[in-house]
């Protein structure tokens, strides 16, 4: 549904990214993991679950299926406050959760066409396909370019 208006998440503490895609409204929010002194859980970095918007605004934990094959992501550890992220469904782009040197949070980065970006939104563009075999056109990122601080947004065509 092209032209559908999408939601921009609010309200949730340590949000690090989001995600959208067709052919609904609901989102998954990627979620800095942190104990109530606010340390990073070393072995679970980030904590990923459902808005759906289609239902009232629920929060709703990401299914077996949708984590292990989809949306889910895996975390590696490469030094102190530094990880290497995979989408279960796309590993294609390197993501790293680090701290920023200019505001000293954590935020999740990825190389798209040769530019830093601090990922903010991740959005699908889906055509058909199947449950399994989703026919994705493209994927987009949008951010900020983390060489001008400038807002950006670039498009891997699938």
């Amino acid at each position: 549904m092209p032209g559908t208006p999408f939601p921009v998440p609010s309200g949730v503490t340590n949000q690090l990214f989001y995600l959208q895609r067709d052919p609904n409204t609901n989102t998954v929010i990627y979620q800095l993991n942190v104990n109530s002194a606010g340390q990073l859980n070393d072995a679970e970095p980030i904590n990923i679950f459902w808005i759906r918007y289609g239902e009232h605004g629920e929060h709703k934990d990401l299914n077996f299926i949708q984590r292990k094959f989809a949306y889910g992501l895996t975390a590696q550890k490469l030094a102190a406050d530094k990880y290497e992220l995979k989408f279960a469904a796309y590993s294609k782009v390197r993501f790293f959760l680090l701290k920023s040197p200019a505001d000293k949070a954590f935020h999740v980065y990825a190389t798209i066409a040769n530019k830093q970006i601090q990922v903010e939104r991740v959005f699908l563009r889906i055509e058909g396909g199947t449950f399994w075999v989703p026919n994705v056109k493209y994927i987009e990122f949008k951010g900020l370019n983390t060489a001008t601080r400038e807002p950006i947004v670039e498009r891997i065509m699938l």
